[in-house]
Order: structure tokens, then C-alpha cells, then sequence
């Protein structure tokens, strides 16, 4: 199996030992991508409707250095620091994926990484 290491100037470096996303057998996985600007390495203003949508770029970005699109996708992992939250993500989502949805989990949790309201990781299938 052929594995390669993913990474696009469209989505924010990694904040430790991991790949923005990795390419193998087919398919692209991300790595879960929380509402950072690339180019500042700061959130965007805003709130979970902002952060949402720079997730779901950022995560747009890795699929796409790995030669897929969103129509590809076929798996999108949701997590929210807050579960009231998640009527204003799908709003959000519904901008990214309009027919034919991927499968989806929505996790509510504790905490995410450096103060994020949401993350999202994402499969697609490589044509």
C-alpha cells in the first residue's frame, strides 16, 4: 500500500506531530480541522457559525491536495464543544454539501483543541 503525507497552504500547519492529512489505498483522510485562518494562525472573528465554516475550508483544502473534491466525501466527523450548537452548524454545512450527503457524526465534547467550538475531519475517496 502507497501512503502519502498531505499538506496545502490553504489550511493551517499542524500544531503537533501529526499530518494535515494522508492519502492511501484510495482514500484521503483528513485531520481534524478546527476554524483557524492559514494565513494568521489565529481563529476567525466571529463564533461557531464563523469557525464553522474555516473548518470546513480547511478540511475542503487537505481533500483537495489529496486529488478529491467534496463531492468525494464520503465520511464527515463533527465535533462540538457545544451540542446547542449544532442546528447553527448544519445551517453552515448545508454552504459545503447540498445533494447526495456523505455519512455524518456529530460529537458533542468537553473540550477541543486550543479553544475551538468545532472541528471537522473528513474521508474521500480519490477518483
Amino acid at each position: 500500500m502507497s501512503r502519502k503525507v498531505l499538506a496545502s497552504s490553504q489550511a493551517p500547519a499542524a500544531v503537533g506531530p501529526y499530518s494535515q492529512g494522508v492519502a492511501a489505498a484510495g482514500l484521503v483522510f483528513t485531520a481534524g480541522q478546527i476554524g483557524l485562518d492559514p494565513a494568521t494562525g489565529k481563529f476567525v472573528p466571529g463564533g461557531v457559525v464563523e469557525q464553522a465554516r474555516r473548518a470546513l475550508d480547511n478540511a475542503r483544502a487537505v481533500v483537495e491536495a489529496g486529488g478529491a473534491t467534496l463531492a468525494d466525501v464520503v465520511k464527515v466527523t463533527v465535533f462540538l464543544a457545544d451540542m446547542g450548537d449544532f442546528a447553527a452548524f448544519n445551517e453552515v454545512y448545508r454552504e459545503f454539501f447540498t445533494a447526495d450527503f456523505p455519512a455524518r457524526s456529530a460529537v458533542g465534547v468537553a473540550a477541543l483543541p486550543v479553544g475551538a467550538l468545532v472541528e471537522v475531519e473528513m474521508i474521500a475517496a480519490t477518483r
